[in-house]
C-alpha cells in the first residue's frame, strides 16, 4: 500500500517536471535556433545580428525598467498645490501687490493641474501603452492578459481618462461664459489632442504607415492647457467659476467613477481567480489612477470655485470628500487578487477598491445635492 502510494506521487511529480522541461524547450527554442544559425555566419553577418540582438536585448530591459519605476508617484502631491488666490477666481484680477501698479489675474488650478498630470505620465516616465514591447506583449500574448508588467500602464490610462473627461468640461462649460458659442481655441486644441488613441507608436498597421505616437499629442496638450493659463494670467481668457458649472462638472466626475465602479463589480463577481486572476490587476490599477487623477483636480477645483464652495459653506464636506479619495490611494498591495468576498485565503481587492469609489461618489452627489438647493 505505502509503495503504491510512493509510485502515485513520483508518476505526478514526475509528469509535472516534464511538463516544465517542454515549457522551457519551447519558450527557449527560438533563442537555441537563432544561436545555432549565428555561430554559422560568417563576421559581417554575426557583426550585424549581435547589433540587432544588443540593441534588442537593451531596449526590453528599458521597457521593463520603465515598467516598474513610477517616477514622481507622490499620493499627496496635492500638497503642492496648496496656494492663496486672495479670493479672486481664474480670470479675475488680483490684488496688486504693495508698490506695484501692474495687476495680474488669477490662472486655473483645474488646468494645472491637469497640465501637471499628462505631464507626469509622458514626460517623467515613459508613456507605456504605445511602447513597441508592449504593443507586441509577452511572446504574442496581451500584457494585459499577464499578472505582470501592465500594472503602470494601467494606472497610467486611469490618471488619463481623469484629464480626458476634465478637458472635455473645461471646453464645453469651465471655459467659456455660459450662453456663448465661443470656444477657446487652446482648450479646445487640448481636448482633441487628449482624445487621441493611446497605443499609436510611429509606426501603425490600421491604417498602414507611419505615425505620430501618443505622447506627442498630449505633449501638445500639455503646451495648450500652460498657454490658456498664461492668457488667464494676463486677464485675455475667460474662465466661468459658477455654481452651475461645479454642479455639472461634479455630475461629470460621479458618472465616470460610477461607471468604473461597475466594471469593477462585474470582474469580481464573475471572475474570481484570486491570485489567478490576470485581469484583476488591470481593473485595479486604472481605477486606482483615476482616483490618483480625480483627486488632484477635485483639490485644484476647489481653489477655483473657492468663492461658490464659501458662499454655499461646503468647506468640511468638500474636505471629507478629498479625504475619501486620499484614503483609497493608501491601498497599494503588491499582489492584486480576486478571490470571493467570504474568502479567507485570497482576498477581494477589486470589492475594497470599489468600495471606495462608491463611498467617494456618494460624497460628490452630496456636494451636487448642497449646491442645487
Amino acid at each position: 500500500m505505502h509503495d503504491s502510494i510512493l509510485g502515485f506521487f513520483t508518476r505526478i511529480f514526475a509528469a509535472i517536471g516534464k511538463g516544465i522541461g517542454w515549457l522551457i524547450y519551447w519558450l527557449a527554442w527560438p533563442f537555441m535556433a537563432l544561436g545555432r544559425w549565428f555561430v554559422r555566419r560568417g563576421w559581417i553577418a554575426r557583426g550585424i545580428v549581435g547589433g540587432l540582438l544588443v540593441l534588442f536585448v537593451g531596449l526590453y530591459i528599458y521597457f521593463l525598467w520603465q515598467t516598474q519605476v513610477w517616477t514622481g508617484f507622490n499620493p499627496d502631491y496635492v500638497q503642492a498645490y496648496d496656494i492663496e488666490r486672495q479670493g479672486a477666481a481664474p480670470g479675475e484680477q488680483m490684488p496688486a501687490a504693495a508698490g506695484q501698479q501692474a495687476q495680474s489675474c488669477a490662472p486655473s488650478a483645474i488646468a494645472e493641474v491637469a497640465a501637471d498630470l499628462t505631464d507626469f505620465n509622458v514626460n517623467q516616465n515613459a508613456w507605456i501603452t504605445s511602447m513597441i514591447f508592449y504593443k507586441l506583449g509577452f511572446f504574442g500574448l496581451d500584457w494585459d492578459d499577464t499578472p505582470f508588467f501592465d500594472n503602470k500602464a494601467s494606472f497610467q490610462r486611469g490618471v488619463n481618462q481623469a484629464v480626458r473627461r476634465t478637458t472635455v468640461e473645461l471646453v464645453d462649460t469651465l471655459g467659456r461664459v455660459r450662453g456663448t458659442s465661443q470656444i477657446d481655441n487652446d482648450l479646445q486644441k487640448a481636448r482633441e489632442n487628449m482624445q487621441f488613441s493611446e497605443d499609436a507608436w510611429y509606426f501603425g498597421l490600421n491604417p498602414f504607415g507611419p505615425k505620430t505616437p501618443t505622447p506627442s499629442f498630449y505633449r501638445s496638450a500639455i503646451s495648450s492647457l500652460r498657454s490658456f493659463n498664461t492668457r488667464l494670467e494676463s486677464c485675455q481668457a475667460t474662465f466661468d467659476a459658477r455654481a452651475d458649472n461645479l454642479i455639472q462638472y461634479l455630475d461629470r466626475i460621479a458618472g465616470d467613477l460610477g461607471s468604473t465602479s461597475a466594471i469593477l463589480r462585474e470582474r469580481s463577481e464573475n471572475h474570481n481567480g484570486g491570485w489567478l486572476d490576470t485581469r484583476a490587476d488591470d481593473r485595479f490599477w486604472f481605477a486606482y489612477g483615476q482616483l490618483y487623477g480625480y483627486y488632484g483636480l477635485l483639490h485644484a477645483a476647489r481653489i477655483d470655485f473657492n468663492g461658490v464652495i464659501a458662499q454655499r459653506s461646503l468647506g468640511p464636506l468638500w474636505d471629507q470628500t478629498e479625504s475619501q479619495f486620499r484614503a483609497a490611494l493608501n491601498i497599494t498591495p503588491f499582489i492584486i487578487s480576486n478571490g470571493r468576498e467570504a474568502g479567507w485565503i485570497m482576498p477581494t481587492h477589486l470589492a475594497t477598491m470599489g468600495f471606495y469609489i462608491l463611498r467617494a461618489r456618494s460624497n460628490l452627489v452630496e456636494l451636487r445635492e448642497v449646491l442645487d438647493r
